[in-house]
């Protein structure tokens, strides 16, 4: 090798060079960002791997999850097992995660998605379901404020021989959706008509973890009623990175090609895989504890009169900052400049199994605070919403 080609590599070698670690950078401090997670109720996707998982993800396989990967197959063999399917695909999301699904149960258009007007794959997906799979999405309003019905299933679905429409081919659910659960025995009268029409059913079980904990069912009597299901290990269990998509093998076969046609076909796997083995055996037994703590939450504000929008069955309460007098941005930039700050999202109040019941005590006596300052200076609360319509809900939501 020649002095100048073996100096130039060098050369390049010296820019190639990243130490994020040197005290040169900019300085972090993971610990001062654990401590910030605690005090933040935007979004539970927030949370981060502790020291332990991290130990106990290293030990995992080093192997390509395009080829061969024994601890990310461990983890979806398990989760198809729990759920009750034959087959597992981990996924990078579960963005990802929908949209597969979707695309592989969707064949040759025209046809149609249905589901809730507030689901992810409607409102948070980047208009995936016409991007991906060239679906048309029907989207229900629920007149109880809470969950879609079947007799509103039956009135929008679109099936029979009227070429003016899109024949609906996927109703998807969501449970939770906002926090809510979705009641089985309405899960299971929709499916049964669905199928009955030759649809499938999908389930966007980003947060299906919180409906097992809080009612004792299990995953796999969840899961039954849907072809397939889509579960997220980064949110309410803590996990890094990660969902997990099953249903049967042949339908999992066409995802697993579908994901690597979307980009989706991971490496080295194992240490996430690692991850979420870990979060379902440590992290979801503290899932108990995370919806006390949001009931504790609801309670506090009913009794300094905040109005509740949407009630704290899970993680998640919604509440109406119009209520006391004053908005959102005036609660978020109070709450940044407290001594320990809290960081907020607008009416989405999110509490995770990182959240501290300090971060609770301190959100409660700031609007305790705010209430008052508005009361003392005048307002007064109404007692019906103009027009006799409920206030539009301001919510910045991610996930």
């Amino acid at each position: 090798m020649s002095a100048t080609l073996e100096k130039a590599r060098d050369t390049v070698a010296d820019l190639v060079k990243l130490d994020i670690l040197s005290a040169t950078t900019p300085a972090f401090d993971n610990d001062i960002t654990r401590k910030q997670i605690a005090r933040t109720f935007i979004s539970d996707t927030i949370t981060v791997p502790t020291k332990e998982m991290y130990a106990y993800a290293t030990l995992s396989s080093l192997g390509d999850d395009v080829y061969h990967e024994p601890t990310t197959l461990e983890l979806e063999a398990h989760i198809a097992k729990i759920t009750g399917k034959e087959a597992g695909l981990f996924m990078p999301s579960g963005t990802a995660s929908n949209q597969i699904a979707l695309r592989s149960h969707l064949k040759q258009p025209p046809y149609a998605v249905l589901c809730d007007h507030r689901a992810h794959i409607y409102k948070y997906e980047a208009g995936g379901a016409g991007f991906h799979s060239g679906a048309a999405v029907t989207p229900l309003i629920p007149k109880n404020g809470h969950h879609i019905t079947l007799d509103e299933v039956k009135a929008g679905m679109i099936y029979g021989p009227d070429v003016h429409f899109a024949p609906t081919e996927v109703v998807a659910l969501e449970n939770t959706l906002n926090g809510t659960i979705f009641p089985q025995e309405e899960v299971i009268a929709i499916s049964n008509f669905v199928h009955s029409k030759g649809v499938k059913m999908h389930l966007d079980g980003a947060r299906i973890w919180h409906v097992a904990a809080e009612t004792g069912t299990s995953l796999e009597e969840l899961s039954r009623p849907f072809d397939s299901v889509s579960l997220c290990f980064s949110k309410g269990l803590g996990a890094p990175i990660g969902s997990c998509l099953v249903g049967t093998r042949e339908f999992i076969s066409r995802a697993r090609r579908l994901r690597k046609l979307f980009g989706g076909g991971m490496r080295q796997t194992g240490i996430l895989a690692g991850s979420a083995a870990y979060a379902l055996t440590q992290n979801f037994p503290l899932l108990p504890r995370v919806h006390a703590l949001t009931r504790k939450l609801e309670k506090g504000l009913e009794e300094i009169g905040v109005g509740i929008t949407s009630r704290a069955e899970t993680c998640m309460v919604f509440y109406d900052a119009y209520s006391i007098g004053t908005d959102y941005d005036e609660i978020a930039e109070r709450a940044s400049k407290l001594s320990d700050p809290l960081h907020l999202g607008g009416s989405r109040l999110v509490v995770h199994i990182q959240t501290s019941e300090q971060a609770v005590d301190d959100f409660l006596a700031l609007i305790a605070e705010i209430a008052k300052e508005k009361k003392d200076a005048g307002f007064v609360k109404p007692t019906t919403q103009a027009n006799g319509l409920v206030r539009d809900v301001y919510v910045r939501r991610s996930n």
